[in-house]
C-alpha cells in the first residue's frame, strides 16, 4: 500500500512538472547566476525555460537557439509562446547579450509569429498579426525593471500569446569561430493584476538624408495626441554612429518640456524620465536626432544597416487598465515651424568619455553580477568627465591684485577674452543710512560715484587694461557680461539694471525707475544681479533684496515672465526667496541657478518656463550663500557668508560636482582672510577669483593638482620625472604659472632669500668637498707608490679598490527597414532601474558684525508695503 502511495506521488509530481514546466527555486537561483554575455557554443536552460518564482510569479527564457550568422546586417527571428493561457503582465526585463556579437535586440508582442521554425530571417517579417514592441537593447544595456503597480499585459483575451525575439548582428567579424549565439532575454512576469498598464510610444524620422561632411544635421518628428492621458516614466533614444544627441518633449500650450535627452553612443537602456510627464489631449510631441556628417564621403540615409542611419525615441509610459492602448507610433513631422522654438539643449551634442565608448562597443573585460547593477554609474557626460581629476583650489600667493586700492568689491566677471572685470563702490559705502524703512535710497546728496566703477584687469599679472563707469552709479551691485562683451550691472540705490558697451560711455540699454522702489513689471526693488542667456539673449534679473522674484526680459528689454515668492514661515519650500543675490546660467542645461543667500541654498530652474528643477543646499554652507557661478564642463562654484556667533561653519569657497551637487573640495584665502566674499567667477581652467565687500579685495585661486613621482627609463639612464607638482609649499608659490610679474617687494626679499641660501650652500659644499679631495689625493699617491713598487698586477688591484670608493661617493648612476531596425540606444544619468538620486545635500549661515552695513546683510530687510507703479 505504502508503494502505491508512493508511486502515485511521485506522478502527481511528474505530471505537475509537464504541466506547468516549472522549475525548483533551486534552478532559478543556478538560471539567474549566468552572466550578460552571448554564450558560445549552448544556451543554457533553451529546453525548460520557464521557472517558477512562488504562486504567482515566474521568468520566461527567451534565447537564439544557438545561431551563427553567415553575413554582417543579418536580422534573425524566433518565437516563444507565454507558457499560460489566462492573462499575465511583464515586470522586468533582463537583457543576455554583449554588443562584440549583437547590435541590437528588439522583443515583439503577437498572436501569430510569421514563422513556424525554430528561427528564421526577419525578411519574412516578425509577426503576420499586429506586433507590439514590449522591450529593446542595444551597447551593453543594464536590466529594465518597470516602477511597482506596472507592467505590460500578455495573454488572456487582450494580449498576445508569442513572444517575437529579432536580433541584429550587425558586424559578424566575432563569429569567426563559428560559435553559436545565444543572445536573448529573460523576462520577469506575475499574474498579478497590474493597476497601471504599460505601453511603447515609438517616435522615428523616416526621411532624413545626412550629406557627407555636414557638420549638423536635424531630424525632426512630432505628432499631435489624440488618446486618453498617459503618464510617461522612461525613454530611450537611438540613432547609429552619426548620431550626436536625441532629445524628447511635451509640448502644450507653446511650452517644451523635456521628457528625456542623450547621447545615443551610450549604452541603449531604458532610463527614468527625470521629472514625469503626463501627456493629454491635443499635446504634441516632439524630438530630435542631431546628426554629424563629418567624416562620411556619401550621402547616409535612414535604413537597416549598420551604415545607415536612425533616429528613434522610444517612450514608455503607463495608462489606466480601462483606456489602456499598448503600443502607439509617430513617424511625421506635423509642425515643421515649431521647432523654431525648440530648447537650445536640444541641439548641445553630448561629448561621450573615449573608455565609455570602448565599453559601450563591448571591448570590456566581463564583469561581475555586483558590478553589473552599477554600469550607469560608470557613464560620465562631459559636464562630469572634468570631476575626475584630482585637483585642489589654492590661492595665487603671486596675484597682487590685493594691492588695489578698491572700494567694496560688489560683483566680478570675465569678459570673452578672460579678462577679469571688477565691479567697485569707490568711495560709496553702503552702512545703516543708505536706505529707509521703504527702501529708498538716502544719500543722493553725495552725487554718483566719481571714480571708475569697472575695472579691467589681466588675469596674469593684474595689471590694469580699461577702466570706466565714472559718475553713472551710486551703489553698484552685480556684473555679468553677455557674450558680445556688453557689461550688464545693478545699482542697488538706483534700483535699476544698465547694459553698457566696453567702450561707450553712456548705457546701452536701462531696466526699472531711478530711484524708485517698485515690485511691478517697470520697476526693481534693489535688484541684486544679471544672467544673459547666449543662445536666445533673453535677461535674467535676480530681484532682490526686497522682492523675492526673477523677472525674465527678451533681449531689447522687454517683460516675459517672472517667478519666485517670499519665503514663508518654516522650511522654504521650491521657488520661495529669502533675498535671490546671484545668478548663474547653465547653457548646457538650459538651466538658471540662484543663489539664495539668506535661506543657504542654490536653487536652480529651467529657463525656459521657471519650473523648479533642484536644490543644492549642504550643512557646510552655513545659513547664507552669497554667490555661484557655473564653468562649462560640469563644475558650480560659491561662497558662503561669515557664520553667526556660536556656530562652526566657516566662511569659506566650495566646489561641487553640478550633476551630482557634491562638494569635491573647498577652499580659503592664505593671505588676509575672507570677511565677507560677495562674488566669485571661475574660469574653464578652473582660475577662480572671489571679490570681497568687506576686504575691499579680490583673490585669485588656482588649481594645484596632486602629484606623481615615476621612473622614466630613457637611453639607460633611469630619470626621475615629476608627472604633475612638488610639495604643499611650491604649489602654493607656483600654483600660477601665468603669474611673471610678483610685487617688487616679495621678489626682493625672494632674491634675498636666495641669496643667503646659497652662501650657506657653498659653505657646507667646500667642507664636505676638502676632506674627499684629500683623500683622492692620499689613494693617487698610494696608487703612484705601488705601481712603483709592484708592477701592472698592482695597478689592477687598486683600480679594484679605488672604483669602490668612487662609487660610493658618486651614489648609483644608473638602473635599470525591419521595425527592429528603428529601435535601440541611449544612457547618461547615474540611475539604478528607474530609481531617482537625490540631488539635495542636508541642512542649512550670518555677519558675526551687528548688521549695520546693508551689504554685511546680517539681516533680511522687511518686506516692503505694495508699492505704487509709478
Amino acid at each position: 500500500m505504502a508503494g502505491l502511495v508512493n508511486n502515485l506521488l511521485l506522478l502527481f509530481l511528474v505530471s505537475q512538472n509537464i504541466c506547468l514546466g516549472f522549475r525548483s527555486p533551486l534552478s532559478v537561483f543556478k538560471r539567474y547566476k549566468d552572466s550578460t554575455g552571448s554564450h558560445s557554443s549552448e544556451c543554457l536552460g533553451s529546453d525548460r525555460p520557464v521557472i517558477s518564482l512562488g504562486l504567482s510569479d515566474f521568468t520566461l527564457d527567451i534565447r537564439m537557439p544557438g545561431v551563427t550568422p553567415k553575413q554582417s546586417d543579418t536580422y534573425l527571428c524566433m518565437s516563444v509562446p507565454l507558457p499560460v493561457d489566462d492573462e499575465a503582465y511583464v515586470v522586468d526585463f533582463k537583457p543576455h547579450a554583449s554588443m562584440d556579437t549583437v547590435h541590437h535586440m528588439l522583443l515583439f508582442g503577437c498572436n501569430e509569429p510569421s514563422s513556424t521554425e525554430n528561427y528564421w530571417d526577419c525578411d519574412e517579417g516578425t509577426c503576420k498579426d499586429k506586433s507590439n514592441i514590449l522591450y529593446a537593447w542595444a551597447r551593453n544595456a543594464p536590466p529594465t525593471r518597470l516602477p511597482k503597480g506596472v507592467g505590460f499585459r500578455v495573454g488572456g483575451e487582450m494580449g498576445g500569446r508569442f513572444f517575437v525575439l529579432q536580433v541584429h548582428y550587425g558586424d559578424i567579424s566575432a563569429f569567426r569561430d563559428k560559435h553559436k549565439d545565444c543572445s536573448g532575454v529573460t523576462l520577469h512576469l506575475t499574474h498579478q493584476k497590474q493597476p497601471l498598464i504599460a505601453g511603447m510610444y515609438l517616435m522615428m524620422a523616416v526621411n532624413t538624408v545626412i550629406p557627407p561632411g555636414e557638420k549638423v544635421v536635424d531630424a525632426d518628428i512630432a505628432c499631435h495626441y489624440k488618446r486618453f492621458p498617459m503618464h510617461l516614466f522612461a525613454y530611450r533614444v537611438h540613432t547609429h554612429r552619426l548620431g550626436k544627441v536625441v532629445s524628447g518633449y511635451r509640448v502644450r500650450n507653446g511650452q517644451w518640456t523635456l521628457i528625456g535627452r542623450q547621447s545615443p553612443q551610450l549604452p541603449q537602456a531604458f532610463y527614468p524620465v527625470e521629472h514625469p510627464v503626463d501627456v493629454s489631449y491635443d499635446d504634441i510631441l516632439a524630438a530630435r536626432c542631431v546628426f554629424s556628417g563629418e567624416g562620411r564621403t556619401t550621402e547616409t540615409h535612414i535604413g537597416g544597416t549598420a551604415n545607415d542611419e536612425m533616429c528613434n525615441f522610444y517612450i514608455m509610459y503607463y495608462m489606466e487598465a480601462k483606456h489602456a492602448v499598448s503600443y502607439m507610433t509617430c513617424t511625421q513631422n506635423a509642425n515643421p515651424e515649431m521647432f523654431r522654438n525648440i530648447p537650445q539643449e536640444a541641439n548641445i551634442p553630448i561629448s561621450v568619455k573615449s573608455d565609455m565608448l570602448k565599453m559601450t562597443h563591448g571591448h570590456h573585460k566581463e564583469t561581475k553580477d555586483n558590478d553589473k547593477s552599477s554600469l550607469l554609474q560608470q557613464t560620465k557626460t562631459e559636464e562630469e568627465e572634468i570631476l575626475d581629476q584630482d585637483f585642489h583650489i589654492e590661492e595665487a600667493v603671486e596675484w597682487p591684485v590685493l594691492d588695489l586700492k578698491l572700494g567694496q568689491v560688489s560683483g566680478l566677471a570675465l569678459d570673452p577674452e578672460n579678462n577679469l572685470v571688477i565691479f567697485h563702490r569707490g568711495d560709496h559705502v553702503w552702512d545703516e543710512n543708505s536706505f529707509d524703512s521703504k527702501f529708498v535710497y538716502q544719500q543722493r546728496g553725495l552725487g554718483p560715484i566719481e571714480q571708475n566703477t569697472i575695472l579691467v584687469l589681466n588675469p596674469s599679472n593684474a595689471k590694469l587694461l580699461h577702466s570706466m563707469g565714472k559718475s553713472l552709479f551710486y551703489l553698484p551691485h552685480g556684473l555679468s557680461i553677455d557674450k558680445n562683451g556688453n557689461y550688464w550691472v545693478t545699482d542697488v540705490a538706483l534700483h535699476q539694471v544698465f547694459k553698457l558697451g566696453a567702450d561707450d560711455k553712456e548705457p546701452l540699454l536701462i531696466l526699472g525707475v531711478a530711484l524708485q522702489p517698485g515690485s511691478d513689471k517697470n520697476h526693481f526693488c534693489q535688484p541684486t544681479d544679471v544672467a544673459v542667456d547666449p543662445i536666445t539673449g533673453s535677461v535674467y534679473v535676480s530681484d532682490g533684496y526686497c522682492n523675492s522674484r526673477i523677472i525674465q526680459f527678451s533681449p531689447t528689454g522687454l517683460y516675459v515672465m517672472q517667478w519666485g515668492e517670499e519665503t514663508s514661515l518654516g522650511k522654504a519650500r521650491p521657488g520661495q526667496f529669502h533675498i535671490p543675490h546671484s545668478l548663474a546660467l547653465i547653457p548646457d542645461f538650459s538651466q538658471l541657478c540662484v543663489a539664495d543667500r539668506e535661506n543657504g541654498r542654490i536653487q536652480c530652474f529651467r529657463l525656459e518656463t521657471g519650473e523648479f528643477m533642484r536644490e543644492i543646499k549642504h550643512k557646510s554652507f552655513g545659513r547664507e550663500l552669497f554667490a555661484v557661478s557655473y564653468v562649462p564642463g560640469g563644475l558650480l562654484f560659491a561662497v558662503n557668508g561669515m557664520p553667526y556667533p556660536g556656530e562652526a561653519e566657516p566662511v569659506q569657497g566650495f566646489v561641487m560636482n553640478f550633476s551630482t551637487g557634491e562638494i569635491i573640495d573647498t577652499f580659503i584665502p592664505l593671505r588676509k582672510s575672507f570677511e565677507m566674499p560677495h562674488d566669485v567667477v571661475a574660469s574653464e581652467d578652473k582660475t577662480v577669483f572671489v571679490g570681497d565687500v568687506h576686504a575691499r579685495a579680490v583673490w585669485k585661486f588656482a588649481s594645484t593638482e596632486k602629484m606623481e613621482h615615476r621612473s622614466v627609463k630613457k637611453a639607460g639612464i633611469e630619470v626621475q620625472e615629476i608627472k604633475e607638482s612638488e610639495t604643499v609649499v611650491e604649489a602654493r608659490l607656483k600654483n600660477n604659472p601665468e603669474s611673471t610679474d610678483p610685487l617688487k617687494k616679495q621678489e626682493k626679499q625672494h632674491l634675498v632669500r636666495q641669496a643667503s641660501t646659497g652662501v650657506s650652500f657653498v659653505l657646507i659644499t667646500t667642507l664636505l668637498i676638502v676632506p674627499v679631495v684629500v683623500l683622492l689625493a692620499i689613494l693617487v699617491f698610494i696608487r703612484w707608490r705601488k705601481t712603483t713598487v709592484y708592477g701592472a698586477d698592482g695597478e689592477h688591484k687598486l683600480d679594484s679598490s679605488s672604483g669602490r670608493i668612487l662609487g660610493r661617493l658618486r651614489g648609483k648612476g644608473s638602473g635599470g527597414l525591419n521595425l527592429g531596425n528603428f529601435f535601440a540606444s541611449h544612457k547618461g544619468y547615474s540611475r539604478k532601474g528607474f530609481d531617482r538620486l537625490s540631488t539635495e545635500g542636508s541642512d542649512q549661515e550670518k555677519d558675526e558684525d551687528d548688521g549695520t552695513d546693508s551689504e554685511e546683510e546680517s539681516s533680511a530687510p522687511p518686506r516692503p508695503p505694495a508699492p505704487s507703479s509709478s
